[in-house]
């Protein structure tokens, strides 16, 4: 009872302290104007000016009044009272994302080019150094590379959901399914189907060397996530990224297109280490940028990332760095014949995509939900890029032969 008189009394003063301001503004709006008109005996157009702003000004100022005493009279309790006189402390709605979406998220589809895109590069080096392809062969490798991709996205769900990494991750397949063995034993039958694959094109090819190397690429997925190494907690995910998708696999793929059109074996040549230097980088920008929006996470999981130990805004620069990284050594290539002058012209029509993703990040690197697409602007320079390069490479060979 006290506090419904006290709420009353609350009410009734603030709508009697209303209506008095009301009343005084109303009073000395007339005395203005009478102060006016008696000091001449007529009104000016200037003093019409000056009233009339008076005017308008006294009707804004009296509308907020009101609205802000009807609000304060509305409010239930301190912690609403402090929400209305400081805006920027309303707790943050947490964003409802549909199950369709969280799907859609843990499928990663775009994140498969980074298994398309090594194996056309290499198969176009092949192409260019010796004339030579295989459909047969490039598409059996590439079902199996996508199987090798699904491995580490499943096994990666896996063991951070182990660490904790994933705890508020939803889009996480052990969240969604709700089973961490099935998701385990999933990804590896993932990881044997799809070397019992890439192993079968290589012995078709006849080249040892492809095996090792694809064997390489694989084990550095494998220490890169999996215990007892797990290397991507000490930070060291980006330089196995480089590897395994650079120099292994996209050489590696290079030389399972050998023993095909009765050419037995193909030569290691600059043009080829070129373009997985290249390729290596822009994989690794994708894993660097996967970083940015659980920052805070990793954190809390003892794993050393390189935002963890950058910080976001040092991060941004440090990509920008890498970006500019690529395309100097686009030209540098290009310069000293490494590649040919069509796989330069082709990436550099890149390039508005490579500010795209500099701008983006330097613009949103401290919300995390914004940043949370900065990956996906990477896998889009990632394609397009691969997809020059191996253009380039294909129509310099064809400008050879002419």
């Amino acid at each position: 009872m006290q506090v419904t008189q006290m709420s009353t009394t609350h009410c009734s003063l603030n709508s009697f302290l209303g209506l008095y301001s009301l009343k005084e503004q109303s009073h000395n709006r007339r005395c203005y104007l009478g102060s006016v008109k008696s000091s001449s005996g007529h009104v000016s157009s200037s003093s019409l000016g000056r009233i009339f702003r008076r005017h308008v000004y006294w009707i804004t100022q009296t509308k907020v009044g009101v609205k802000r005493q009807t609000e304060v009279q509305f409010l239930g309790s301190p912690a609403d009272e402090a929400i209305q006189s400081n805006p920027t402390d309303k707790p943050e709605k947490e964003i409802e994302i549909s199950r369709a979406t969280l799907i859609w998220r843990a499928i990663k589809l775009p994140i498969y080019s980074v298994a398309l895109v090594p194996l056309t590069v290499g198969t176009a080096s092949a192409y260019l150094q010796a004339g030579t392809f295989s459909g047969r062969r490039y598409f059996l490798l590439l079902a199996s590379s996508i199987l090798i991709i699904t491995w580490l996205n499943l096994s990666n769900d896996v063991y951070d959901f182990d660490t904790g990494a994933d705890k508020n991750k939803k889009e996480s397949v052990v969240n969604l399914v709700g089973s961490r063995k099935g998701t385990l034993v999933a990804a590896y039958s993932m990881l044997i189907l799809g070397f019992t694959g890439l192993a079968w094109a290589s012995l078709e090819a006849g080249s040892l060397r492809s095996i090792l190397l694809l064997a390489a690429a694989v084990s550095c997925g494998y220490i890169y996530q999996c215990p007892p190494f797990r290397l991507s907690y000490q930070g060291l995910g980006e330089p196995l990224c480089f590897a395994a998708f650079g120099p292994f696999a996209t050489t590696a793929f290079y030389f399972s297109q050998g023993n095909t059109g009765g050419l037995s074996n193909l030569q290691l040549s600059g043009t080829v280490l070129s373009a997985s230097i290249l390729v290596g980088l822009t994989t690794s920008l994708i894993l660097f940028c996967s970083h940015f929006h659980q920052v805070d996470e990793d954190v809390a999981v003892g794993k050393l990332s390189p935002l963890v130990r950058l910080g976001t805004e040092r991060g941004s620069r440090a990509l920008k760095v890498a970006v500019v990284t690529l395309y100097s050594m686009l030209v540098a290539f290009g310069l000293s014949r490494s590649l040919p002058l069509s796989c330069t012209v082709l990436c550099a029509l890149t390039l508005p995509i490579g500010n795209l993703v500099i701008r983006y990040v330097e613009e949103n690197h401290k919300n995390k939900q914004m940043i949370f697409m900065a990956k996906y602007y990477c896998v889009r320079l990632h394609a397009l890029f691969g997809a020059a390069l191996a253009t380039g490479l294909v129509v310099a060979r064809k400008f050879r032969i002419s």
